[in-house]
């Protein structure tokens, strides 16, 4: 009651100076004293992960394969050397993310579920496309689609200015109650039923009330991101990066805060012991080692290398003297990341699992222009918040010894939608009864066994307006905000330089024909977008936007 009295106070202060002097500084700081005191965290705790049998149920080679599934969140293309060399012109390396590829299969032409994560979460949990959940859009935290429009309308960007509905915003369920629907099936309840212990760690982004958490979705247990700070803002191992030029940069710093959660969803917080992504690597481990004597399915959605940018100092300095800041910054973050995956395939071959245990390695979407960092989706055009290549071009790969071949590579067309029956298949279980599955298994094109009789013609995106179908080579994008199309052919132009939507109608219409039937076909969106923000395609946040220059308005 203190707190909340104090807050009203605060407030009747704020709004008296507001009303003749630039609000967003003052609002920004109302928030961050607001979101400091809407939850008890408390300190540091151990958790008490479930333990296998101290005898193996059968031998290795007997039983279903562990299953690790690692997704980053926000990383770049061009990040993992492997592909484009690495950041800062190769001079940050991911040796553990290229020696996870050369261990399996990669796929070459591999694909988010869409240009934000949370629908990616979902088409990965599911198997499913939107058209089918209706969990079309990112929910965002409170506050945010107003902040950040106001933040975008007082900068002088050049872009064209952003779109907000606050009757819609303020209609919608809060933010923890946006999720995947309780009724869906995910790959956790799937594995579960085939006798497997899962565990979730780190980001869900699906909901966390009303059935939505990820403990209450097929996972025995989960440690949640309850907040996203890697570590306090005032910590002495931490370097912080900020990004004045970047509204949501601004909003997170004021809204975020250091918190996990264990099997309460938005409930029960406490501090990380620790850096969040080397904290979630320590707990993955500790799974690892306890889970060693049966079959286990761990998800670890690491929330590196999203803004806000902040990395441990160990990290910024090894990584070396890197420019501008921002960049040394997510280039230590990067770091982390790859020093996670390295870890876990080491603490695999530590318990002696390594040969049967399937790790799979993608990201939820395209690297983000708002950090300011031209290069890291090269050689694909566009960012994050859009369908361009570069917004939705991610890694995918996977390593199971006792299956996969080291150093295959599967060149078709695949997606986040493939991935849930991809692992139902390696587990031996069954598809979900009475449930469509518009994802297909990749076992054959990573084992070569079946490849042969494996096809797919069509994918599809949509977020609102904006929607795209990729149809064997061509790809059409379409948006009502700008009214455009785009057209191109990604076996010739697979960094979508050449539109090619006024010399080629005929290819426009039969694209837009699939299209149609696939919104036909479509449920309502359960949570509509309250705003649309708009995107440069060519040009990152701290960039000025000039006339000509080309955009999309991307809703949420």
């Amino acid at each position: 009651m203190k707190r909340t009295v104090l807050f009203v106070t605060v407030l009747l202060v704020v709004a008296g100076v507001v009303a003749h002097q630039n609000q967003t500084p003052l609002l920004l700081a109302l928030l961050k004293y607001q979101s400091a005191n809407e939850y008890q965290v408390g300190p540091p705790r151990d958790i008490p992960w479930n333990q296998g049998p101290e005898e193996a149920v059968a031998p290795l080679g007997e039983r279903p394969p562990n299953i690790v599934l690692i997704v980053a969140d926000d990383l770049g293309y061009n990040d993992i050397s492997i592909f484009g060399g690495g950041l800062a012109d190769g001079r940050v390396k991911t040796p553990h993310i290229d020696q996870l590829a050369q261990d399996g299969v990669v796929f070459t032409q591999s694909y988010s579920g869409a240009g934000t994560c949370a629908p990616s979460r979902a088409m990965l949990m599911t198997g499913r496309y939107p058209s089918r959940t209706g969990f079309e859009f990112t929910p965002t935290p409170s506050g945010m689609a107003p902040m950040v429009s106001r933040i975008s309308a007082e900068m002088d960007s050049g872009l064209p200015s952003s779109l907000y509905d606050s009757d819609l915003d303020h209609s919608k369920p809060p933010y923890e109650q946006q999720g995947l629907p309780p009724e869906e099936v995910t790959i956790a309840e799937v594995l579960k039923g085939q006798g497997y212990a899962t565990f979730h760690i780190g980001k869900w982004h699906l909901g966390r009330q009303n059935g939505m958490a990820p403990h209450q979705q097929g996972f025995d247990q989960s440690l949640l991101m309850a907040s996203a700070l890697y570590l306090p803002e005032d910590d002495p191992n931490v370097v912080n990066a900020k990004l004045d030029f970047d509204p949501i940069d601004q909003f997170l710093w004021a809204r975020l805060g250091f918190a996990n959660s264990f099997n309460s969803g938005d409930q029960d917080r406490f501090e990380p012991r620790g850096y969040l992504t080397d904290y979630w690597t320590d707990e993955s481990i500790n799974i690892i080692k306890a889970n060693r004597n049966r079959p286990f399915f761990l998800y670890l959605g690491h929330w590196g290398v999203h803004t806000p940018l902040q990395a441990t100092k160990e990290d910024y300095e090894a990584v070396g003297d890197i420019k501008p800041h921002r960049k040394r910054v997510y280039a230590g973050m990067i770091r982390s990341l790859d020093r996670s995956v390295g870890r876990i395939n080491a603490a695999l071959e530590e318990a002696g699992l390594a040969d049967n245990t399937l790790v799979i390695f993608t990201n939820d979407n395209g690297g983000p222009g708002y950090i300011g960092l031209p290069d890291i989706n090269k050689p694909f055009r566009g960012w994050k918040l859009s369908q361009f290549e570069g917004g939705i071009r991610v890694p995918l790969m996977m390593k199971w010894p006792a299956k996969i071949a080291a150093g295959t590579v599967a060149e078709e067309p695949v997606a986040h939608i493939d991935v849930m029956p991809t692992l139902t298949a390696a587990a031996g279980a069954a598809q979900p009864q009475n449930v469509i599955i518009d994802g297909k298994n990749l076992l054959p094109l990573a084992t070569g066994k079946g490849e042969e009789a494996w096809s797919r013609d069509t994918l599809f995106w949509q977020s609102g307006h904006y929607r795209v179908v990729r149809h064997k080579d061509w790809k059409l994008q379409v948006t009502a905000r700008p009214d455009k199309q785009w057209l191109f052919n990604l076996a010739e132009d697979p960094n979508e330089k050449n539109n090619l939507a006024a010399s080629e109608p005929e290819k426009v219409a039969a694209l837009m024909t699939l299209l149609d039937a696939h919104a036909a076909a479509s449920r309502p969106s359960l949570y509509p977008p309250v705003s649309e923000q708009p995107i440069a395609i060519d040009k990152t946040r701290h960039e000025r936007f000039e006339e000509g220059d080309e955009y999309i308005y991307w809703p949420n």
